[in-house]
């Protein structure tokens, strides 16, 4: 075999080994019974120090060196192949083992800590794992900004400093969208209980109307809903509120986003480099364009009421349109994955900063809770009113997932880009929509999005889809006709 061959053989046992590990995450989150969490975080860090070794095994470097890209496709895969030998052979094995170790007994902390609303009993560990994530970031980044070094591993081509001028670029549009929104009347809200059963019954067709293939995957349910796997097995989970069905709804149809990217990549790719999602910046593209422009539209939602008719009876919305209103209320709340679009980014913009923070040193993470609080404070203008209402409600750190969280807020601007796009193109879509058909708006994303997978760089990949590179602009006029329609502004 050339070296080329011999280098994706051997990427592809990689990748076999990297989905093995990320099926040992789905089952803690969701079937794990709670008193296998030490042996989980032992069996994590052993995972981890197979696939670091891997990673960086001399031979890789040495078919890098020799391989030659004879078409588009081998070029992209090198690409992948040689960024993660560069990356992973700059962190020692000791430290990739003790960060899975660190942050699989963290997950299991963090959630017992949310239950009990009890800050401290998280902090110590959240401190391990910010320090670990910092000798990480700074073992990768060298002479450049840690902060970086991390966001590279979620959004490659991305830098703190680039999405923090993003942000102020977007910052006084949301706010006084907002503030106009917060001096109309509130559409009504939901009120009375909604069975669990029943809305799980329309989670589960929600997920099929979207094009979720239940023959590759499968539906459960999580303290925080998350997709995981790629190729033929894509699983996703979902949570219920008997007061707010909304919250499994479009949980379950946002997490469709990302389970349906991954099985809507060609099966040419499967288990290489480009057989998973380019990055989350893209990957929650798909999740957000799912779940607001598609879902939370005016023709969707027409359908989606009448199947909550069908299912609770009477839930006290008179008409269709209110139930669009309804939908789309903009609110006070805590919760970053349930707050509407418009204060969504405000949310993200938040931890963007405090994680920034944390990874420079300039906020200690005995800090943390005083300053998520000071802050929303001053954001949102009330009070954050328990812990599991402010620093203790994502589990996205416990996890040391540190640089993914501005992924979201690019994953709504690059959504607004092909929203746009997608709606220039297929004329009659909201006759579909309003019929619960999303197929040839899902069929659009698999065609101009998904198929590819990794084979360009996400600004490239938003680029190709949509014939210009991502800007906020379409998000924002989106948000402001939007909303700027249900609140008469």
């Amino acid at each position: 075999m050339d070296a080329y061959t011999e280098l994706l053989s051997f990427a592809r046992e990689t990748q076999a080994l990297g989905e093995v590990a990320g099926r040992l995450g789905w089952d803690q989150e969701t079937m794990m019974p709670e008193g296998a969490t030490p042996q989980r975080a032992e069996e994590h860090a052993a995972m981890a120090k197979v696939l670091h070794a891997r990673h960086i095994d001399p031979r890789v470097g040495e078919w890098l060196a020799v391989a030659e890209a004879k078409d588009p496709v081998a070029a992209a895969n090198l690409r992948h192949i040689r960024r993660s030998f560069e990356r992973n052979s700059k962190v020692p094995a000791d430290l990739a083992a003790a960060l899975a170790k660190t942050t699989s007994l963290a997950h299991r902390v963090w959630a017992q800590a949310r239950a009990d609303e009890d800050v401290a009993a998280f902090l110590p560990l959240l401190e391990e794992v910010v320090a670990l994530r910092i000798a990480e970031a700074q073992a990768v980044a060298g002479d450049a900004d840690p902060y970086d070094a991390l966001l590279d591993d979620y959004e490659p081509e991305a830098s703190g400093a680039g999405i923090a001028a993003i942000f102020d670029r977007m910052r006084p549009r949301l706010v006084a969208l907002r503030q106009a929104i917060l001096e109309k009347p509130a559409p009504s809200a939901l009120s009375g209980t909604f069975d669990e059963d029943g809305q799980l019954r329309l989670s589960e067709e929600l997920a099929r109307a979207f094009g979720y293939d239940t023959a590759h995957g499968r539906i459960d349910k999580a303290v925080h809903p998350f997709s995981s796997g790629s190729g033929l097995d894509v699983r996703i989970t979902t949570r219920t509120s008997l007061t707010d069905p909304f919250n499994c709804f479009y949980s379950t149809i946002h997490e469709v986003g990302h389970a349906a990217y991954e099985q809507g990549i060609d099966r040419a790719h499967l288990l290489t480099p480009l057989g998973s999602g380019v990055s989350m910046g893209v990957h929650e593209s798909q999740s957000r364009i799912y779940e607001n422009q598609l879902g939370r539209g005016r023709a969707f939602t027409g359908w989606l009421f009448e199947r909550m008719k069908d299912t609770f009876g009477d839930f006290g919305i008179a008409d269709a349109d209110a139930f669009y209103a309804t939908v789309n209320r903009v609110s006070d709340g805590f919760i970053r994955t349930e707050a509407d679009e418009v204060q969504y980014n405000l949310h993200i913009m938040l931890r963007f900063d405090l994680e920034r923070a944390l990874i420079s040193g300039d906020l200690l993470v005995r800090d943390l809770e005083a300053a998520w609080n000071d802050r929303f404070k001053s954001d949102f203008g009330y009070a954050v009113d328990k812990p599991s209402n402010g620093v203790l409600q994502d589990v996205h750190w416990s996890e040391g997932l540190f640089g993914y969280f501005p992924t979201y807020s690019l994953g709504n601007v690059y959504a607004g880009c092909l929203n746009s796009a997608m709606r220039a193109e297929l004329s009659g879509l909201d006759d579909d929509l309003a019929r619960g058909d999303t197929s040839r708006a899902t069929g659009w994303l698999r065609e101009n999005v998904q198929q590819f997978g990794g084979l360009r760089t996400p600004m490239d990949t938003i680029a190709h889809a949509t014939g210009s590179l991502p800007s906020e602009e379409p998000l924002l006029q989106y948000l402001e006709e939007k909303f700027g329609r249900i609140y008469q502004l």
